[in-house]
């Protein structure tokens, strides 16, 4: 069993949160099962955060501060802590996303991770990350905080046709998440544009990739392959790949038909159809 005497606050953001959630306890006087009775959880799940061997929430987070009065140090740091569980090459882009002014992302597989529902994004992480699978998902999920900011960056992205068809996780999980896209029709600072198959060839056949555009800082390029990313500043790149995504934007169905084809596949691939009783089933 870890000893919490001997962790090192300044060893990751999540040792960090266990010693000062050890810290701010004891100095409240309150042993583990007593603010988890407080905070509505066991006394062991306190221990087993404090101790570094699991990962906090955000609900978690909000509740110890609210318990212990720390005026919002836990859900400070809990973006932090969150941050620290993508992967480790993936780090540096999620750090330069969440300062970005404007997201031009064209996808070919998979809904853009900013926009995925819980239950879509637990499918995919859990093809290689079943034994970390809360902590990813979290981590993903916490990263789509940005768009909900008072001053949330611009996202437009561009969704190849395939990325509704591919079936993850089951039909109940596409038609949420097909559904969830819908839901930003009415979300100014967000813009979503379908690729159809009818364009045939266009400027994104070698892959997905990202632009970030900053308000003081230069723009960068990124797209990554299997198990690594690669993030660019170099102008040629970001002058090559800019003309590449506005191609694409004018290749792709508009706002509004893009809306339509979503909700045309979500009901005619996701809907609900009559089962051999007559009952209607997923």
């Amino acid at each position: 069993m870890v000893n919490i005497r001997d962790l090192d606050p300044s060893a990751s953001p999540l040792d960090y949160y266990g010693s000062e959630l050890r810290r701010l306890r004891e100095a409240a006087g309150l042993k583990q099962g007593e603010l988890g009775a407080i905070i509505f959880c066991t006394g062991s799940l306190i221990g087993q955060i404090e101790t570094a061997r699991k990962v906090p929430t955000r609900e978690f987070s909000e509740r110890v501060d609210a318990a212990l009065g720390t005026g919002g140090t836990f859900s400070r740091l809990i973006g932090l802590v969150l941050r620290s569980q993508l992967p480790h090459w993936f780090q540096p882009y999620a750090e330069m996303e969440a300062k970005a002014a404007y997201i031009s992302s064209y996808q070919t597989q998979v809904v853009h991770g900013l926009l995925q529902t819980e239950p879509y994004a637990r499918a995919i992480l859990g093809v290689d990350h079943v034994s970390r699978l809360d902590e990813m998902v979290a981590a993903r999920i916490e990263r789509q905080r940005i768009l909900d900011r008072e001053h949330a960056p611009v996202l437009w992205v561009v969704l190849d046709e395939s990325v509704l068809h591919l079936e993850i996780g089951g039909s109940d999980v596409m038609r949420q998440q097909l559904s969830h896209l819908l839901s930003f029709r009415d979300r100014q600072w967000v813009q979503i544009q379908v690729l159809p198959f009818s364009a045939g060839q266009h400027a994104g056949m070698m892959g997905s990739f990202t632009l970030l555009r900053f308000d003081d800082d230069p723009d960068l390029f990124y797209a990554e392959s299997y198990d690594s990313g690669h993030m660019t500043a170099n102008p040629q790149v970001i002058r090559e790949r800019s003309l590449g995504y506005a191609r694409l934007q004018a290749a792709a169905l508009s706002i509004e038909d893009s809306a339509a084809l979503i909700a045309r596949v979500m009901e005619e691939r996701y809907g609900q159809q009559p089962g051999p009783d007559g009952r209607a089933v997923a």
